[in-house]
């Protein structure tokens, strides 16, 4: 019988029996777990078939995350089969139930002979759901072949990435981003653009964390998200070539190669990735002076954007014995980038009449090399859930940027900027299982960051200018954190409760001010995850976390950008973090081919930072000109609830659909900005209380075509929303995608389009010095991409478009946290 056909026709009697049993009383439970005889890892879905020796009526079900398996059966005498894909299977005959039965731990051998010839047709969920995560499995999502992890998370419920490439989580921008459960290289020194150069097909899933148990680090107000990358499971020597063509250019290469023995997992990433980014923008300046417009300015910019990236990875995975492992990985980019900003400005009077012309070109050649090496133990002890994990990671990240920016075609500025961060992080976790049902853990980490950036500004014959605006910091970040947490499940109930504290200590020198800010704290972090199991069917989940956003570097950097004259930003040295406590209430429900979720969420935070914009009247070039300068600060504090639906309906073979709803409402209180000009005088900006919502949905659908060709489309609509200087509109994105297998699967062909209608424009107004007497409103439009059309192809060699059997090593932290 052909494997489909024996999947289809359990799943129908396991179903049926099921419901035939629902009223008999004379019922017994058989539990047990199951795992993987040589690795000792758990298998998840293992298959657990009960057949009735007297009525031949069959029944059973499946292993959860921790391999266990709890089947209900009534009084009688069973032949109990134990299968898993790529396994032989594992009988017990004529088991005679007429009490609880503990059949304790299975272990499977590999059936090697069997598992090449293995077809799975049926898909795993493309969401899945633990006691503090969703996870996002991206393996069918074929919107985002041959995008970037950022197109991923834009994919993933819950999540969004606007139009400057800035990621939040349920409308919150303060996201901590991890790869593989930890800090990467990968990252580097600037987030956004980094995941804008990993490819998405480097990404298995993604982990949406909103409310994080004591294992994670307390960063991220909202939460966090976990990028799981892919890794060789199989054995022998396998793996894939991934090729990617597009308009704007676009051009990259990509190959995944992994070879695994008994002993040895050896694997490697190579990739290159050359990239045109255009991108547009434009503001237009209303300024005022109590009521009466006084002159305008239209700042029109063009970005013309060229990458070049090159990253590799290597590592080794050497099992020890059956239970424990070493693994070294390094990895390495190299970025060479070629950016031009053009910046057209048009000044005019009250009545617009032109009265001056400035063209600004900043033409920026960025260099840049990420190295990190990382080593990994990791000791299952006896393979029954204890577990010690201990990590090692060092990076070196280097950036250097020298930009000449040209006024109406003379040299004006030679810039250049200079940084170098070196991390280091250490990393012990260790799992006790306690009974059947129960975990203990306990762990440690420190993450010192040293890093360093010098920005030196001179005029065009290379020499400082009279009022040197140069500058070269210090920042270093040292973060110790001790955790410990407890969980387990009490009939229908689960539960994870935990404690973690966090010693910060934030060092702060401008050298060429001799500016120095110190901020050193101590915090603790109670988290709080409880489950509760209605049926097989229906669950809720509660959650409470406390959690804080330190700023980062340039947020505190004083120094003031250069690509505009009279549109700058600048850091604030005396940014203090922001402290959030989250509450979130789950309630998951599948009916049929429909599996719906909905959450309940809430978060209170203190000190808030925002950035705020104010007007600066400044000599530039003997005229007084006003200069928009914005700056991060901290706020009042600010309530944040709302409201959450997740869809999966899987209407038939060809048709599947996905949908997700976000609303959600903040307010904060009136808020008095004071700003210290660069002449010495302070500038007072009045920022209105706000009590605004706002609102994102997002709508998937994936069909089969005739000659299998898959056909996925993606609708997204972010709904327009304010806070206390601006308003801004909607924004509205489609993504369409066709697919097709080819070679007996062994290569798949993609056509993407992204942002179809090229909408994807960020539109808002802003109201410097307040809302009721503003001294000026800036209508501003923002494209960071244009349109992309590509084609993707990936071809595979001794590999199948399957689940293969777990990894028997460590897997890099992709299933922490999700043990109940």
């Amino acid at each position: 019988m052909k494997p489909i056909l024996k999947i289809t026709i359990l799943t129908i009697l396991i179903s049926y029996a099921s419901f035939a049993q629902q009223g008999n009383k004379a019922s017994f439970t058989i539990s047990g777990k199951v795992i993987d005889q040589e690795t000792q890892q758990v298998l998840e879905y293992a298959t657990i078939v009960l057949e009735n020796t007297k009525t031949k009526k069959i029944t059973g079900g499946i292993t959860n995350e921790k391999g266990i398996f709890n089947i209900t059966a009534l009084k009688s005498t069973y032949n109990i089969t134990v299968e898993f894909i790529g396994f032989k299977p594992y009988i017990i005959n004529n088991k005679e139930v007429n009490s609880a039965i503990q059949l304790g731990t299975i272990e499977l051998k590999v059936d090697n002979n069997s598992l090449d010839e293995v077809e799975i047709i049926a898909e795993k969920s493309t969401v899945e759901i633990r006691l503090d995560k969703k996870i996002y499995n991206v393996g069918k999502d074929m919107t985002i072949k041959g995008g970037t992890a950022s197109d991923v998370l834009d994919n993933v419920p819950s999540v969004n990435v606007d139009a400057e490439g800035a990621i939040s989580l349920r409308g919150n921008e303060n996201v901590r981003i991890l790869i593989d459960g930890k800090p990467s290289a990968m990252v580097g020194l600037n987030g956004t653009d980094a995941l804008r150069n990993l490819p998405a097909d480097a990404i298995e899933k993604v982990e949406v964390i909103t409310s994080p148990s004591a294992r994670y680090d307390a960063e991220g107000t909202a939460g966090i998200l976990n990028i799981v990358l892919r890794k060789g499971k199989v054995t022998g020597f396998n793996g894939s070539i991934n090729t990617t063509v597009g308009s704007p250019q676009l051009y990259g290469i990509n190959g995944n190669l992994n070879y695994r023995t008994k002993k040895v997992n050896l694997f490697s990433n190579l990739g290159y990735r050359h990239r045109q980014g255009p991108g547009n923008s434009q503001s237009f300046f209303t300024n005022l002076d109590n009521g009466t417009i006084t002159d305008f300015r239209d700042e029109d910019r063009v970005f013309d954007r060229k990458s070049n990236n090159y990253n590799g990875s290597l590592g080794l995975e050497y099992y020890i014995n059956k239970n424990s492992s070493v693994t070294g990985t390094f990895f390495y980019r190299n970025s060479k980038d070629d950016d031009i900003a053009t910046n057209n400005t048009v000044f005019f009077d009250e009545n617009k009449n032109i009265t001056g012309v400035e063209n600004r070109i900043e033409n920026e050649k960025e260099t840049g090399e990420n190295k990190q090496y990382s080593l990994n133990y990791t000791n299952n002890f006896k393979g029954k859930g204890e577990k010690l994990s201990v990590d090692l990671q060092y990076s070196d990240d280097y950036e250097k940027e020298p930009a000449l920016i040209t006024v109406d075609g003379l040299l004006s500025e030679q810039n250049s900027q200079t940084t170098s961060s070196r991390n280091k992080l250490v990393q012990i976790d260790y799992v006790l299982p306690i009974g059947e049902n129960s975990q203990f853990e306990i762990g440690h980490k420190s993450d010192l960051q040293d890093l360093s950036s010098d920005f030196r500004v001179r005029d065009g014959n290379g020499q400082p200018l009279a009022t040197d605006p140069s500058n070269a910091i210090d920042f270093k970040q040292n973060i110790y954190a001790f955790y410990t947490q407890f969980g387990s499940k009490i009939k229908k109930i689960s539960y994870l409760i935990g404690l973690r504290t966090e010693i910060t200590d934030i060092d702060l020198n401008v050298i060429t001010t001799n500016q120095k800010s110190d901020k050193n704290y101590t915090e603790w972090f109670p988290t709080i995850n409880l489950g509760y199991e209605i049926n097989d069917n229906d669950n809720l989940t509660l959650g409470f976390a406390r959690r804080l956003r330190r700023p980062r570097h340039w947020f505190l950097n004083p120094f003031e950008s250069r690509s505009s004259a009279t549109n700058v930003f600048r850091g604030n040295p005396d940014l203090d973090p922001t402290f959030t406590s989250s509450y979130d209430l789950g309630y998951n429900k599948k009916i049929n081919k429909l599996d719906i979720g909905a959450s309940l969420y809430y978060q209170y935070s203190t000190d808030i930072i925002q950035r705020i914009a104010i007007l600066e009247e400044r000599n530039i070039n003997g005229v007084l000109t006003d200069v928009t300068v914005r700056q991060p600060s901290n706020l009042n504090d600010e309530k944040r609830y709302g409201l959450e639906f997740t869809s999966n309906f899987n209407a038939s073979k060809r048709v599947r659909l996905s949908a997700s709803f976000n609303y959600f409402k903040f307010n904060t209180d009136a808020f008095t900005y004071v700003y210290t000009a660069q002449n010495g005088t302070q500038v007072t900006t009045r920022l209105d209380a706000v009590n605004e919502s706002s609102w994102f949905a997002r709508l998937n659908s994936r069909i089969t075509l005739p000659a299998k060709v898959q056909w996925q489309t993606r609708l997204m609509y972010r709904g327009p929303q304010k806070n206390a200087q601006s308003d801004r509109k909607g924004m509205f994105s489609a993504n369409l995608s066709f697919s097709k297998d080819l070679f007996k699967d062994k290569a798949t062909l993609v056509f993407n389009v992204s942002d179809l209608f090229n909408s994807r424009k960020y539109e808002s107004t802003t109201y410097l010095g307040g809302r009721e007497n503003p001294s000026s409103i800036v209508d501003g439009a923002f494209q960071w991409r244009e349109r992309q059309i590509s084609l993707n192809f990936t071809y595979r060699f001794n590999q199948k478009k399957k689940r293969a059997r777990p990894n028997g090593g460590y897997d890099n932290g992709g299933n922490e946290g999700g043990g109940f």
